[in-house]
């Protein structure tokens, strides 16, 4: 069968495109722009774009179905010509669901630690050997595609992103799979281009768990306010399953499980992944892993891709890279670092870089995320504010929003690189949080300075 992707380059969307094409398919696809890592990936398995932009050319009739992504607009010339031959479209979750129609689906939603929970998850049954479907944001170790479709597995797990289908589908995503089971790991407001309000964005939850199948399985963060509200409203006939943090404790910044086989030493760390742990370990068990064997393969799990991720590891010192750019996940991650290494400085980067994270109504959300931190540390682009079309930012109103007057803001990434330079990182630990680049800082060359300092 033939597929064309408009709008190739996304996470999901170039994902899907060459798991599609490994299972036979001759696919093509089209983007305005395309990124690493998706490019590089795009260019190994010959998929990449002769040329960027759109261009109605490509569409011909022997298209079987075309699937459209969220980056492009209902005018997109390509989307005008598909509608204009009557083409199916698929948005990436309607084809995703189509697929696993006869499957058990299980989806993994939240506005934060989704990705987390779904990476344990497929950590641990991969080491178990057991073989399953799945869909997630984030690239893992050990996986070559983040997007697996067969036609014998029993299980999916698909990671359940809130945000909309496509430019003709304002379905949230995880509206359209229909889960036998669901998990939902906590809700605090987000994407206020699309929900602009709270109450706006949690009926989107609460639609989420009436679309889960009758006679299925909610398991849910019951350390949150909002997601138990939502819980304990429902009336849909469904088992649901409460989950929190395990027992454990901290020795020289190494975080142990208490089990019932003795302390197990894991690479993760933090309440909030703590508790996505619990949540992992409850979906584990729905699809037949013992706990002992969750324990065990639980050793090995290293993080998702961005998330706390270190990318310098000294006796000293710790450089980490996390995706944290909402309040509620910058305020974890500055938390779990503080907690994790108490007799340690802390420098918290916080690059504010998407459309909620830079709109002075949402920004005062961000009121004491960076608590825990002794430095704290801030960085915008203008341009990107101008791209946006949003109210200009000023330093009062930030350090009043944040509730923090030491906070130290920079717009030039080479005076931020300059000032990060000058720290003193003895017995120190740095986090880098954002979904953006901070104007192209290197952080390899940060990460050389700092390393013989």
């Amino acid at each position: 069968m033939k597929v064309h992707f408009i709008s190739i380059g996304g996470s999901a969307m170039h994902n899907l495109a060459i798991a599609l094409k490994l299972k036979g398919y001759n696919v093509t696809g089209s983007d305005d722009q395309i990124f690493e890592p998706s490019s590089s990936r795009l260019q190994k398995y010959g998929l990449m774009p002769d040329k960027f932009g759109w261009d109605r050319s490509r569409i011909s009739n022997n298209i079987d179905f075309i699937i459209l992504g969220m980056h492009a607009k209902i005018d997109n010339p390509e989307l005008i010509e598909a509608q204009k031959k009557k083409i199916k479209i698929y948005s990436y979750p309607e084809f995703i669901y189509e697929s696993s129609k006869e499957k058990t689906r299980i989806v993994i939603s939240g506005s934060h630690g989704k990705t987390s929970i779904t990476s344990i998850i497929l950590h641990v049954l991969k080491k178990c050997e057991i073989d399953v479907d799945y869909l997630v944001g984030a690239q893992l170790s050990g996986f070559e595609t983040m997007v697996h479709l067969t036609e014998e597995n029993e299980f999916i797990i698909i990671e359940g992103d809130e945000y909309l289908s496509s430019a003709i589908d304002n379905r949230p995503k995880f509206h359209v799979y229909q889960p036998n089971i669901a998990l939902i790991s906590g809700i605090s407001w987000d994407h206020i281009n699309v929900f602009p309000s709270e109450q706006v964005y949690h009926i989107q939850f609460k639609k989420f768990v009436e679309t889960i199948i009758d006679g299925g399985v909610l398991i849910y963060n019951e350390l949150d306010n909002n997601v138990k509200e939502i819980v304990d409203s429902t009336q849909k006939s469904i088992k649901k399953l409460g989950y929190s943090y395990p027992k454990y404790n901290i020795e020289d910044g190494k975080t142990f499980l208490n089990t019932d086989e003795g302390k197990l030493p894991i690479e993760i760390f933090g309440k909030h992944n703590l508790s996505n742990l619990s949540g992992a370990k409850l979906v584990c068990q729905m699809v037949g892993i013992q706990e002992q064997n969750f324990n065990e393969s639980l050793m090995s799990f290293k993080g998702a891709d961005k998330r706390l991720e270190p990318i310098l590891n000294l006796s000293d010192r710790i450089i980490f890279k996390d995706f944290a750019h909402s309040p509620s996940k910058v305020a974890a991650t500055t938390d779990a670092i503080k907690y994790q290494f108490s007799d340690r400085k802390l420098i918290a980067v916080l690059e504010l870089h998407t459309y909620s994270s830079l709109n002075k109504k949402f920004i005062v959300k961000y009121k004491n995320s960076l608590n825990k931190a002794d430095l704290k540390v801030l960085f915008y682009d203008p341009d990107v504010i101008s791209q946006k079309k949003l109210d200009n930012l000023d330093a009062e109103f930030l350090k009043l929003a944040f509730n923090e007057n030491d906070l130290q803001i920079f717009t030039d990434g080479n005076e931020l690189k300059e000032f990060l330079f000058n720290q003193d990182y003895r017995n120190t630990n740095l986090v880098f949080m954002s979904s953006g680049n901070f104007a192209s800082v290197d952080l390899n060359e940060l990460i050389e300075k700092i390393k013989i300092q």
